[in-house]
């Protein structure tokens, strides 16, 4: 008998689905430990079925013994048949192929944007051998969203949206392929080896990363001096800087201090001016990111996996969204209903409820598929402890948004010394209103000046000259990485996170606070000297646009994909013209970034050998030990579980500190002498003007 045959994303989905849809319990069954759904629907038999993400993956259609590039004749074929890591989604595969026989009817129900439009489309023409079906759209995976997607179902797929997905593809392996194999080919022939990596975006990315770390390094730092005064106003101590603010030069300081020493400071004007501080928008997936790692210092990769198990748990709205938006559509009391009944909101959301008229605060970003991250009101049944801050810090986003404005208050006192003017700020807030729905993920400067009145006379208890230095730009971290890809429009909302991951597994960066390693410093020297096309933000960004324009229907997905191959064509000629001085600068990163890999410091026993990570084939246990022996025997212990990395900060013995990380655990860090590491060794003056030491790159 004939069936309606639903295919989601992945089977937790998959089961959201059938039980929303089922008139009465959905019928589950399996086909090799895969399983899918029987159900009835106002009368129809549907059958729901799942993948596990793609299916198919792109391959080369002819392969030689050897390695060439660039690589341009591709096709699509089964995953478990191009990789063994894959081969889990062999038994998915066929279990879809089995129940698609004798459907007459499909229904895409995988996630509206890219991805989930290309995986359903290459299930559907691959497996089910069809070439369109109809589309549910759906932003949350509770059972109103997705009845009304199922009734109200598009007749026809996305194409366009599919189109810029398969392009995506495409372009990434074209790029991904060759240029990794162009890199390792060139090192190969330069008589070294390591498995390196780049790619359309990835490249560009480290470019970046690489182009601050030289501000910082080139960076020179220009004193200037700064006049403050300490006051004593009605019993109480106010600090207030001179007007012009920096002196660059000493004597113009020197000058005024004199002018102003052992003079009367009178209060000239007091001005008190009170302003609205609106709340921040909806999350999107890159604030949401940023905010994950600033409150929590989870990395966008950890804090996008913990998001898509809370969407697919229905607690959350889909996480990928580039929306600030917030529709009325979502429910906006339905929603603040549900969520009253959770202990932690039942106070916001009465508060909320009482208003006549609710309307959230939005910001300019729209996304054409999903709306901002919104929590459906759904009440978590059993978290673990990273999940519960993403769903209260979204939870507490989204009710700051319908909240009042909050009312803060800037004061600023002009004080004046012998014709000389000072300046003394201070902000406090007057009514919390949003700030009291979104803590404690909101910090604002709370800085209080005692009460003042013009013509008051203050008495100068200090009146000194500051010795100061400009500073360097501040290295990036994963929050303002993605900021920065964002503006650049590198990568899309849903790849940024495992670009950046990615050049966390190669070894190309490292840390928090991002430092370019040795190896991703030579990697973006090498490509810049001989063919900087390959990490140009611009091309990158024109690809990214084109994309866009084949989703909207403007243009066809094989113009792009041509321009592509002739843009790698034409790159990668120069690149071979060159390959061995790439190669060799390369070599020269490599073995520089294995000399100091891991090294940990000078011997505090012997001062004069570097302590070093050493792997004992014989017990196949591994230790710190110096590297002057015989002369010198002092070894430290090791972690025996999970990967250790050297890490660029410092211990207060002087040695750097250990980052030791094991398989799904948080890394923590270590020093070989003191042990678990609390206090870090602060720089000295001169240290901070030192260029700072290039750490070794982690073996991928």
């Amino acid at each position: 008998m004939p069936y309606i045959l639903i295919i989601a994303e992945k089977p937790n989905a998959s089961a959201k689905i059938a039980f929303a849809l089922a008139d009465t319990k959905p019928v589950k069954k399996d086909y090799r430990g895969v399983p899918y759904y029987e159900l009835t629907h106002n009368g129809e038999n549907i059958l729901v079925g799942c993948a596990v993400g793609h299916l198919f993956t792109l391959s080369e259609k002819e392969k030689s013994s050897g390695w060439s590039y660039p690589v341009s004749d591709v096709t699509w074929l089964p995953s478990y048949t191009v990789s063994k890591s894959s081969f889990f989604t062999k038994k998915y595969f066929e279990a879809l192929k089995k129940i698609s026989k004798e459907a007459d009817t499909f229904v895409n129900g995988c996630d509206l944007d890219r991805e989930g439009e290309l995986i359903f489309r290459n299930v559907l023409r691959f497996i089910c051998g069809r070439q369109d079906a109809k589309r549910m759209c759906f932003s949350t995976l509770t059972k109103p969203d997705l009845i009304e997607a199922y009734e109200n179902a598009s007749p026809h797929l996305d194409f366009g949206l599919a189109e810029a997905g398969e392009t995506r593809h495409f372009l990434d392996y074209y790029w991904g392929i060759s240029l990794s194999r162009a890199l390792i080919l060139a090192l190969k022939k330069a008589g070294g080896y390591k498995t390196l990596s780049t790619g359309r975006v990835q490249g560009p990315t480290l470019s970046i990363l690489e182009m601050r770390q030289q501000e910082i390094n080139a960076f020179i730092p220009k004193p200037f001096w700064l006049l403050q005064i300490i006051a004593d106003a009605n019993g109480e101590a106010i600090e207030a800087l001179h007007a012009k603010g920096r002196f660059w030069e000493k004597k113009e300081a020197q000058g005024i201090f004199d002018k102003c020493k052992g003079r009367p400071a009178i209060v000239e004007e007091v001005r008190k001016e009170q302003y609205k501080q609106y709340p921040f928008p909806p999350f999107d997936l890159t604030s949401l990111q940023r905010d994950a790692y600033i409150n929590f210092h989870y990395s966008p990769k950890q804090t996008l996996d913990i998001a898509q198990t809370l969407y697919s748990q229905a607690l959350i709205s889909y996480p990928r969204t580039s929306s600030q938006k917030l529709p009325p559509k979502i429910g906006y009391r339905k929603i603040l209903e549900s969520l009253k009944k959770q202990k932690n909101y039942s106070d916001f959301c009465k508060a909320l409820l009482s208003k006549t008229k609710l309307w959230p605060r939005e910001g300019k970003k729209q996304d054409p598929a999903h709306p901002a991250i919104y929590p459906t009101g759904n009440t978590p049944e059993s978290l673990n402890p990273y999940q519960k801050k993403i769903y209260d810090l979204i939870a507490k986003r989204f009710l700051s948004c319908f909240a009042e404005p909050a009312v803060r208050e800037s004061i600023r006192a002009l004080i004046d010394i012998n014709g000389e003017k000072f300046k003394a700020d201070g902000v406090r807030t007057v009514q919390e209103n949003w700030i009291g729905f979104y803590r404690p993920y909101v910090k604002f400067k709370e800085t209080s000046l005692p009460e003042m009145k013009q013509g008051q006379e203050l008495e100068v208890k200090k009146l000194e000259i500051q010795d100061k230095e400009t500073q360097p730009p501040k290295r990036f971290t994963q929050a303002s990485i993605l900021k920065e890809m964002e503006s650049e429009n590198l990568g899309t909302k849903a790849t940024r996170a495992n670009i950046l991951q990615t050049l966390y597994d190669r070894g190309y960066i490292m840390e928090s606070s991002i430092l370019v390693t040795q190896l991703g410093e030579s990697v973006i020297k090498a490509l810049q000297g001989f063919c900087p096309e390959i990490i140009s933000v611009e091309l990158t960004r024109e690809f990214e646009r084109d994309m866009e324009e084949i989703q909207e229907g403007k243009k066809k997905r094989e113009e792009t994909v041509m321009k592509s191959q002739e843009t790698l064509k034409k790159i990668l000629g120069k690149f071979k013209e060159n390959e061995l001085k790439i190669g060799q600068e390369l070599k020269k990163g490599v073995i520089e970034s294995e000399k100091l890999k891991n090294i940990a410091g000078k011997c505090p026993k012997c001062g004069k050998g570097d302590l070093r990570i050493i792997y004992s084939k014989a017990t196949h246990k591994r230790f710190m030990a110096c590297n002057a022996y015989p002369k010198c025997r002092n070894t430290f212990s090791l972690p025996q579980r999970g990967s250790i990395m050297v890490l660029s900060a410092k211990c207060k013995c002087g040695l750097n500190l250990l980052s030791v990380k094991g398989a799904g655990r948080r890394p923590w860090k270590l020093c070989i002498k003191c042990g678990f590491a609390k206090k870090f060794k602060k720089k000295t003056a001169a240290e901070k003007k030192a260029p700072e030491k290039k750490p070794a790159a982690k073996t991928a």
